[in-house]
């Protein structure tokens, strides 16, 4: 999809690093985001409020805000009942309307509230989303689905507030769209020429390349 794409803000969410018990053993993870009522700043590096326990695999400029479309919601009622009416459930900072995987590609600009925002990578989970849920299974269904959310780079710090609209302002050139680059990650069964395809693409993150490298191989 490369015409008009617009969307909303459901909620946002922020939270900073807490332990969390895990195995006999205690970790940090900023997963657990409270809903913020009103508005709050998106900068360069995240919501004020927001931050990450582990810098190496989360948080930066590439990864200043994790959106989740809302639409996934239903998918998981079935699994989580207890747990699914929680806002920010799968640790997004951006539970989102209208921006699904297949309608959105890598490097999509998005106007958000008073924020402009660049699309990134998709998010892939580890054992933390399971402590979330309260499943701790739910990592390898989670990857499976593809219904895996995505990242934002800020190009312009603004506030952002639920409800706000969120339209798409440009259109990556490559045509990338999010779902066919999580396919490429972890699909089933990828199609090599699609494999090819992606790695010809100046845009793809070296991590990306990587992996896709090895799968074609």
């Amino acid at each position: 999809m490369t015409g008009p794409l617009t969307g909303r803000v459901r909620s946002v969410q922020v939270g900073r690093p807490r332990p969390l018990e895990h195995q006999g053993r205690t970790i940090r993870s900023a997963i657990f985001k409270e809903r913020v009522e009103g508005p709050v700043h998106l900068g360069a590096l995240g919501f004020d409020g927001d931050g990450q326990a582990d810098r190496r695999y989360h948080g930066g400029p590439d990864q200043a805000a994790y959106a989740y479309p809302f639409e996934h919601y239903a998918h998981w009622a079935a699994r989580l009942p207890d747990r699914i009416a929680e806002p920010g459930l799968f640790g997004e900072n951006l539970t989102v309307e209208g921006l699904l995987e297949d309608e959105v590609h890598v490097g999509d600009v998005l106007t958000v509230g008073g924020a402009q925002v660049q699309i990134t990578v998709p998010r892939v989970p580890c054992f933390k989303l399971g402590l979330r849920t309260g499943d701790p299974s739910i990592v390898e269904p989670f990857l499976e689905s593809g219904r895996l959310g995505f990242y934002l780079r800020v190009l312009a710090p603004g506030s952002v507030a639920a409800g706000d609209p969120i339209e798409r302002v440009a259109v990556d050139p490559h045509g990338l769209t999010m779902a066919s680059l999580v396919d490429a990650l972890f699909g089933p069964d990828p199609d090599p020429a699609e494999l090819e395809r992606i790695l010809a693409l100046p845009i793809l993150h070296p991590k990306h390349r990587t992996r896709i490298e090895a799968r074609l191989r």
